[in-house]
């Protein structure tokens, strides 16, 4: 390889249930929408966006520690029943 090629660099975040860092790719982006946490997968919702491993622990600790009131910059209780359906499907298609 020549000097002038580079690795493609992929952008990182932080989980906001472990606060461990990630490649954007391994984590799910949750978005506020009403006065609930969405999950947007494709990246595409618009507005401020927290990330999150897809996992039911990190899932736990970011609503035990109210990282998504903090992370989305939102007023008052966000409800997170949708991402919990996420978190569940993805790990549930994950073990097949």
């Amino acid at each position: 390889m020549s000097g002038r090629t580079r690795a493609r660099a992929c952008p990182e975040r932080t989980c906001v249930g472990c606060r461990a860092r990630a490649t954007k790719g391994d984590l799910l982006r949750v978005v506020e929408a009403g006065g609930a946490c969405v999950p947007d997968p494709r990246g595409t919702l618009p507005g401020r966006g927290a990330y999150l491993h897809p996992v039911k622990a990190c899932l736990d600790l970011a609503v035990r520690r109210r990282a998504f009131v903090r992370a989305l910059r939102a007023r008052g209780p966000l409800g997170t029943a949708d991402v919990d359906r996420f978190v569940a499907q993805a790990v549930e298609a994950e073990q097949t």
